[in-house]
């Protein structure tokens, strides 16, 4: 029986597994997943948890839940040997050790890329993960608390400062629903003056969202500033040391919060192999979705998501190739599962094809933006399709109903505000008060 190993499980990943459960007979072949977490994360959902606007736990889908015939690997792919068709996992507590396969799935995803920038590595914080949008919040809510308690002055201050890098539309939404919450906050806060709180926006080009027209980038801005926010395009971050912003405009502040989205790179994962690789680490892939050395394609070897170098037909693709963002990984999830499952029974595979959809963005309670070619709406309508979107794109119905219950109970009861920042350390008040043997 054909063994089937897919590397990493995010969009793309989960969706190839899911399909591939959907397509193939129970005995037609055995499908193996491996990834460091027991849970796919929904990642434009991440903002919205980073505000407290949706329970985190409900954009996590699980593997073992809902791939019931797909044997899950928790483990950290360490090296992929195509020639031998062997993986290399790593797992807590174990030594490493050596999975075999017929075919290869990778779809390890992406990370997010940073540049040397002093302090960054070690105070910025991403939003590419669950954990980073609960830290997010947390800090936020904590330093609201904190501040609360403190006389006017440079620490409260610095408490009341949050500095978002990245304008594009990961960065924005973060920004902007960070900044949706913090204004929720002040009506618990009296104590805390609306010109206390700043938040401000680095983007190195002249403009921000750069997958919407510049009208519709024009009035996201607009819409920040008029809620207090403070956005610097063409401008870059050269400093973060301390919690010390240094900005190339001149600009010097302190900020407790920095929150890091200037892009995303494929998974280093995948230059630990012998696949091919583009100039940017990425996998490269033909349209059907294998996994090609110029013209040559390798045998038994498929990629997709945003580890992946796929052509896009479209003709809408920066330099001739699929972006990455969910759109692609989920449909190329799909079809790869239609084409490997082809490819076994000896049929013909398809191209990939798809036209960008158009882009949306959630900007706050009340707030969004949509862009379909020339196409713009703004403001509630554009919420709207945003939660509505994303509602339907959420995987399995079980999560959708989870969403949407908590947006159900959030406009009722309103927003939840409670930070539990003693998770960080859990044993913290049991440890202080337990006795301990006498000497």
């Amino acid at each position: 029986m054909p063994r089937i190993l897919i590397v990493g499980g995010g969009y793309a990943g989960f969706y190839t597994a899911k399909k591939l459960e959907k397509y193939l007979g129970k005995s037609e072949a055995e499908v193996t997943l491996i990834d460091p977490l027991p849970y796919m994360t929904y990642q434009p959902f991440l903002p919205e948890v980073a505000a407290g606007s949706i329970e985190p736990r409900h954009v996590l889908v699980s593997y073992r839940r809902h791939l019931k015939r797909t044997s899950i690997v928790g483990g950290k792919v360490t090296y992929i040997n195509h020639k031998d068709k062997k993986v290399t996992v790593s797992s807590p507590n174990l030594e490493p050790y050596e999975i075999e396969y017929d075919q290869i799935v990778v779809t390890a995803g992406a990370v997010s890329r940073t540049f040397p920038i002093p302090g960054v590595a070690d105070l910025a914080i991403g939003m590419k993960t669950i954990e980073e949008a609960i830290e997010v919040r947390d800090r936020l809510l904590t330093n609201f608390d904190r501040a609360a308690s403190m006389p006017a002055g440079a620490e409260r201050q610095k408490l009341l400062t949050f500095v978002v890098v990245g304008g594009g539309f990961a960065g924005i939404e973060a920004f902007a629903e960070m900044l949706s919450l913090a204004t929720y906050l002040l009506r618990y806060y009296p104590n805390i003056k609306f010109d206390e709180v700043q938040f401000h926006l680095v983007e190195a080009m002249g403009r921000v969202m750069p997958e919407v027209s510049l009208k519709t980038s024009q009035w996201v801005v607009k819409n920040l500033e008029d809620r207090n926010a403070k956005v610097h395009l063409d401008t870059q971050l050269q400093s973060a040391a301390g919690g010390v912003i240094e900005l190339s405009s001149g600009l010097k502040l302190e900020a407790d919060v920095i929150v890091w989205t200037a892009g995303v790179m494929a998974n280093p994962v995948v230059k630990n192999t012998d696949l091919p690789l583009d100039e940017r680490g990425r996998v490269t892939a033909d349209t059907s979705l294998r996994i090609v050395d110029g013209e040559n394609i390798i045998p038994d070897a498929w990629t997709a998501g945003d580890n992946s170098a796929v052509p896009d037909l479209s003709g809408d693709g920066v330099g001739g190739y699929c972006v990455p963002n969910a759109q692609h990984a989920v449909r190329q999830g799909k079809l790869l599962a239609k084409n490997l499952v082809a490819n076994l029974r000896g049929e013909g595979i398809k191209p990939y094809f798809h036209r960008n959809m158009g882009a949306v963005a959630g900007l706050g309670i009340g707030v969004g933006v949509f862009q379909y070619r020339k196409l713009a709406i703004t403001g509630l309508l554009a919420w709207f399709m945003h939660r509505g979107y994303h509602v339907l794109a959420m995987p399995m119905w079980e999560r959708k109903f989870r969403v949407l219950a908590g947006w159900i109970a959030n406009f009722l009861l309103r927003r939840d505000v409670v930070s539990i920042e003693a998770k960080k350390d859990p044993r913290l008040a049991f440890e202080t008060w337990a006795s301990r043997p006498k000497n």
